[in-house]
């Protein structure tokens, strides 16, 4: 550990509080021990942040369940198994979300593994209704599990007339995918993608300053890139998606 003094303290958590505002003290403190290998205890950066008058600014927002659709497909919800995913490409979740930013509308498209939190694939378009953030996220996510393409994952939606369209679905058991779906009206049955949609939407407006950005698909871009390789996870011990992964692969070496 290294030794530094209190105000050199204050001026570390400071900065991080100005350049991410939506976190409160633990996320800072891993976030300033992953960048700079600098270790403080969780005591005494609250201490810090107290001093500082630092607090997140983050304001969670309650989100309203989706009206249920008559749909042309539906499928049984294996998350409600309580699965415990132990490698990677075993249980995705995805969801799609809607913004204003800069004055233009954007929807976008998430794949994400519930293993390490890793956004895999992702879509943005800012056509209302696009169907093809979906089936251009499922592209890539089949092209990325061509590397566990013998092995079985469950992929789990929300009922979207997207989700439960046959072009959606006629591929999916190619690839050895299985479709899983939350019942109607239901989204806590799909709740960590639900939590991360609004933990990515305070990110990009608070601290990636989305609405004065001039190009937003490139800083959606560098916000995935920051999610999965420089973000913290409290659900990870801390560590980012991508250390968790490391981790996985090097476990016995």
């Amino acid at each position: 550990m290294r030794e530094i003094s209190r105000n050199t303290a204050c001026d570390l958590f400071e900065e991080y509080h100005n350049k991410f505002p939506s976190h409160g003290y633990r996320w800072l403190n891993a976030t300033i021990k992953l960048k700079l290998g600098v270790v403080f205890s969780d005591n005494y950066a609250h201490k810090i942040c107290k001093f500082l008058g630092i607090k997140s600014i983050s304001k969670h927002v309650k989100r309203k369940g989706k009206k249920a659709h008559r749909e042309l497909k539906s499928f049984p919800n294996y998350i409600l198994a309580e699965l415990n995913p132990l490698r990677p490409f075993q249980l995705v979740v995805s969801d799609m979300t809607a913004f204003w930013a800069n004055k233009h509308y954007y929807e976008l498209t998430l794949f994400m593994d519930l293993f390490n939190n890793e956004i895999i694939s992702y879509s943005l378009s800012n056509r209302k209704g696009d169907p093809n953030t979906y089936h251009n996220a499922l592209n890539d996510l089949i092209i990325k599990k061509e590397e566990y393409k013998d092995l079985e994952l469950i992929l789990h939606t929300d009922q979207g007339s997207v989700y439960s369209s046959k072009k959606f679905n006629e591929s999916l058991p190619l690839y050895n995918i299985i479709h899983s779906m939350s019942k109607p009206g239901t989204p806590t049955e799909n709740g960590a993608m639900e939590a991360i949609n609004g933990w990515i939407k305070e990110e990009l407006f608070i601290d990636f300053k989305l609405n004065s950005c001039e190009d937003i698909p490139k800083q959606i871009d560098d916000y995935i890139y920051f999610f999965n390789n420089e973000r913290p996870q409290s659900a990870l011990k801390y560590l980012t998606p991508a250390q968790f992964k490391h981790f996985y692969y090097n476990k016995d070496s």
